[in-house]
């Protein structure tokens, strides 16, 4: 199937591309067009596009509640976080960040701020209103750090979440893992 992705996504900020798979020419990326771990492929020779390297990762590690910045091979920020809970689990997988926003727009849950992924979350606990979007986010509780306490997505104290978001451009891998 032949399809078209927008230039913007769906909170307006430019359509940033993460591939996590190359396949010859193809490339394999994670978008909010794909269920979570189906790709959608480009053509790398496409003129449409603009190929860079990414210079930073993150990786999450649902064990020990924990997500690192990685530069190269590298880690430069270690931050701990609530993950979700039993029912509510956090999904595993390669995603993207596909928008960087102010979670006050939101509701004081989100806390300062928002990473959010490509990512969705397929186990929303009932009565649940805030969207299906996998995120990285601040939080209103930060007692809850370190906790099997979310809807799904990763929580960590604003101060930690005001670093990621000068550090994490868009576009900017992100696996998630047991």
């Amino acid at each position: 199937m032949i399809g078209r992705l927008d230039s913007r996504t769906e909170f307006g900020s430019p359509q940033v591309l993460g591939a996590v798979k190359t396949d010859g020419r193809w490339l394999g990326v994670a978008t909010t067009t794909r269920s979570n771990g189906r790709l959608a492929w480009v053509d790398a020779r496409s003129s449409a596009l603009r190929a860079a390297p990414a210079k930073v990762s993150i990786r999450a590690d649902l064990s020990r509640r924990r997500i690192e910045l990685w530069r190269g091979e590298k880690v430069t920020e270690r931050v701990s976080v609530a993950i979700g809970r039993p029912g509510s689990s956090t999904p595993t997988g390669r995603f993207t960040v596909t928008d960087k926003l102010d979670g006050r727009k939101f509701s004081p849950y989100y806390g300062c701020c928002v990473l959010a992924l490509s990512g969705t979350q397929p186990n929303l606990p009932a009565g649940w209103s805030g969207g299906n979007r996998l995120a990285i986010h601040g939080t209103n509780d930060p007692g809850s750090i370190g906790q099997a306490s979310s809807a799904g997505c990763l929580r960590a104290a604003n101060s930690d979440l005001r670093k990621l978001m000068r550090r994490v451009p868009l576009g900017t891998p992100v696996e998630i893992r047991r």
